[in-house]
């Protein structure tokens, strides 16, 4: 019996990935993913190139919205103040760890 193999990836803020790559693995459009990008939900790296450059931790983000959008037969205006909304509860939530911690709370 032999276990697959399968290839990994480490989901980062230094690995870079094209917008394309971000579409292909999420199934969004490039266009939906514009839209990630011109409301700020999601920000590529300048690397002085012509081909706009992400961090590959966006992958998770792109792959979040395709599957908001499905879930829930989102519009694009609707996608973006989910994520907007997801985004911002995780910062409240990293605040609060983090003052739980300071405070000598888990």
């Amino acid at each position: 019996m032999s276990t697959p193999l399968s290839d990994s990836i480490w989901l980062n803020d230094v690995n870079l990935c094209p917008l394309e790559h971000l579409a292909e693995v999420s199934g969004l459009s490039i266009e939906e993913i514009e839209d990630l990008v011109d409301t700020d939900i999601i920000k590529p790296v300048d690397t002085g190139s012509q081909t706009r450059m992400f961090q590959l931790r966006y992958v998770v983000t792109v792959k979040t919205a395709r599957r908001l959008r499905d879930d829930f037969e989102l519009d694009r205006q609707g996608l973006a103040l989910a994520l907007s909304l997801l985004q911002r509860i995780d910062e409240l939530q990293a605040e609060i760890h983090a003052t739980k911690a300071r405070l000598g709370r888990s």
